[in-house]
């Protein structure tokens, strides 16, 4: 499938299980992020709210990032109480074509990549119409 997830599995971010991406199914939201990156910081409560919500699976993805212990640190702060995984070494680059964090994917219920916004997500109101549109989940 060629805008399913790859077949690559990352390492748990802190203690759990390596996940499989291509086994993933939606509705799913995958944020990458980096605790070294400005924008992640001003969207996290975006992310934080639609995650209470629990009308959509969400996988934070730590991205290029070389300090693990201030991105679990960053993620607790931020009470992204969701699966976060890391990606040291930008396995999924190509895949979701990341320039760099942060970038959010909307994934349906057959594992298809539905949707790619690129950048920080400005308000709570927007990653939920993205979520309406591109899953059709109401949060």
């Amino acid at each position: 499938m060629s805008n399913g997830l790859p077949e690559i599995s990352l390492p748990c971010l802190g203690s759990g299980p390596d996940v499989r991406l291509a086994d993933l199914r939606g509705p799913l939201v995958i944020n990458v992020w980096a605790q070294w990156c400005g924008p992640c910081r001003d969207e996290a409560p975006y992310l934080a709210a639609l995650a209470k919500s629990g009308k959509v699976t969400m996988l934070g993805i730590d991205y290029d990032d070389p300090r693990p212990e201030l991105a679990v640190k960053f993620a607790g702060e931020e009470g992204l109480a969701y699966p976060h995984v890391t990606d040291q070494d930008k396995a999924i680059q190509r895949a979701l074509k990341v320039g760099g964090p942060p970038l959010t994917a909307f994934v349906d219920d057959k594992g298809t990549v539905a949707y790619v916004h690129r950048g920080v997500l400005t308000s709570q109101q927007q990653l939920d119409q993205l979520v309406k549109d591109k899953l059709g989940v109401t949060p």
